[in-house]
Formats: structure tokens, sequence, C-alpha cells
């Protein structure tokens, strides 16, 4: 296993959530009863633990950075996940780039719907899981959706990141994204990187779909977990995440998502006003006296069209 996965995640991790206690990552019990074995790796979060194999995750890419777990979910997990979205299935939707709103498109053909956060104890489970694996905490990510799709249907290559300042507002851009292979696919229905570095190294033969050779693909195999980061280290889009599912040439194909933003999700940040002399953030009078004020002013004290955050403890604020 490369060390440098976990270099990435660290790195991410810290540079998104610098102050970030371990122990908001709740211990999902499949993990905190889990032997230790030589090749599991145990984190400490406050009182209790969380454990994972690493040799169980695969690096795939840095450009993007994108990494695969097998096995992440259990075959129980999968089909309880399917039976719980089943009869709830709605036409899915894309984000106008203009507006922000959710509206209809043939560039998306499959149906789906998003489960509640903590809907039950294995979507607890699952959701904690993903935050220890990541890094993220639950708080930053959005609910659950579970994606069903028939033969011809897919989603031609987007990016998760947001083009509209409308859908930032609320958590800031998408970070990363888990895709969860609930079940197997016989032909199609792979998970595409178009802009991937390796898309020109990697072997494909007879069993991959014509759209599979057009970037780097993931095959879905039942319970395996695929994470891709959809920003750099220094929070900029990266390209090279763009991604698309392939069309279901035989059978179905049944995924879960979910998809992890730079800040709450649940409890979204009230930008003030630029005449307004606020704090948007509670850590600002420690930012403040660190001298933040000057090392980091666009996001302190602001710049033009953009209303600093944390202008009072900086007194920057006009008269």
């Amino acid at each position: 296993m490369d060390s440098r996965y976990f270099l990435a995640l660290s790195l991410c991790f810290l540079c998104f959530f610098p102050d970030l206690s371990f122990s908001s990552v709740r211990v999902p019990k499949w993990l905190s009863e889990k032997k230790t074995e030589e090749s599991v790796l145990r984190l400490k979060t406050g009182a209790s633990s969380v454990t994972f194999d690493p040799t169980r995750v695969t690096q795939l890419s840095w450009h993007p950075r994108a990494f695969l777990y097998k096995g992440f979910l259990s075959e129980e997990e999968c089909d309880h996940l399917i039976t719980l979205a089943k009869d709830k299935l709605e036409k899915s939707m894309v984000a106008d780039n203009d507006s922000g709103k959710s509206i209809m498109s043939e560039v998306r053909t499959s149906s789906g719907m998003f489960l509640q956060k903590a809907q039950d104890q294995i979507v607890t489970d699952i959701e904690a899981r993903i935050a220890a694996w990541t890094f993220l905490p639950e708080e930053n990510g959005e609910s659950m959706q579970i994606l069903h799709y028939e033969h011809g249907e897919k989603y031609e290559p987007h990016f998760d990141y947001f083009h509209d300042k409308a859908n930032q507002e609320l958590g800031g851009h998408r970070v990363a994204t888990v895709l969860m292979y609930l079940s197997n696919v016989e032909k199609g229905g792979e998970t595409i990187f178009p802009n991937a570095e390796q898309k020109m190294s990697q072997p494909k033969g007879a069993n991959w779909s014509d759209c599979a050779k057009s970037g780097y693909a993931v095959k879905p195999y039942k319970g395996d977990a695929l994470l891709f980061f959809s920003l750099h280290l220094d929070a900029t889009t990266d390209t090279n995440s763009l991604h698309g599912s392939c069309p279901v040439i035989e059978g179905e194909k049944w995924s879960a998502t979910k998809w992890i933003h730079v800040r709450s999700f649940d409890k979204p940040v009230k930008r003030s006003s630029s005449d307004e002399c606020t704090d948007d953030n509670d850590n600002c009078p420690l930012w403040a006296k660190a001298g933040e004020c000057a090392k980091n002013p666009v996001y302190m004290v602001g710049s033009e069209g953009f209303p600093g955050n944390c202008r009072k403890s900086c007194n920057s604020c006009s008269s």
C-alpha cells in the first residue's frame, strides 16, 4: 500500500479543517469490534478508536486523487440500501450551471432518491465509516443518494463541484465523493474519468464497454467504494475530476453516492452583508490575534465585492 495515500488524506484533512477534533467522527460498530491484525490501521477518536485495513484500499490515480476500497460494504448492507430505495425512485435531476436549480436533462437518465441522514442503524454505520475513511466530518456530507440504472441509462461526464454561486452558499464546493456500488453489472455501467492521467495506460479487454475505453474506468462490483476528490489540496477545482457513468449494456446497476462539502452542510454559515460589522466564524478573534488579518486579508477582511469573514475582529468595518 502506497503511504502517500494516507499523506494525501491527512493533508486534505488539515487543509480544510485545521481546528477540527477527531472526536467529531462517530465510530461505527463494525469497525470498533473488528479484531486488530498487522495490516489494520487504528486511529484514536477521543475515548474510542477506528480501525480499517489499508491493504483493501488501492490508489487509482493522483490526477484526480482517486482510491478504491474493496469490500467497503457487506452484501447485506448493499441489499438493505436497495430495499430502502426501491419503491421511492424518481427521475434523476442535474444542477443548472447558471441558476443552480435542479432540472431534468438527457445528460442523466437514471432514477434515484435521497435517504435521510442516520435513517436507521445501518445507514448510520455506513455514514460513520465514510467519515472515518475520508477524514471528513459527517456534518459536511449530503444525505446519501441511491441510484438505479437500467439498460442504456447513463450519466454523461460532469463535475461534482459547482459552477453557480447558489449551490456554493450551502457548505461550499463538494470536495470529495464516495461512490458505493450496490450491485454487479454484467456489462457496461463503468465509472469513467475522461481526463485522468492514467487513461492511456490502463489495459482494457473485450469485457469493457466502448465508453469505458475513452478514459480511466472503474468496474462496478457489489460492495466496493470509490473515493475521489474534486478539489486540489489548495481548494482550487480539479478539472481532472471530470467523471461519468457509462451506459448499462447488460443487467442493471445500483449505486449509493455520498457528496462531502468543504464546510458543514447541516449548519450553513450565514454570511453578513458588507455594511454589517460582524464575524462569520467563532474562531475570528483567535485568528485575528494570530495575525491572520494581515496574512490572509481576502478571507478575513474581504476584497471588492466580497465581504470578509472576520471584519469585526480585524477592526476593518467602515464607520
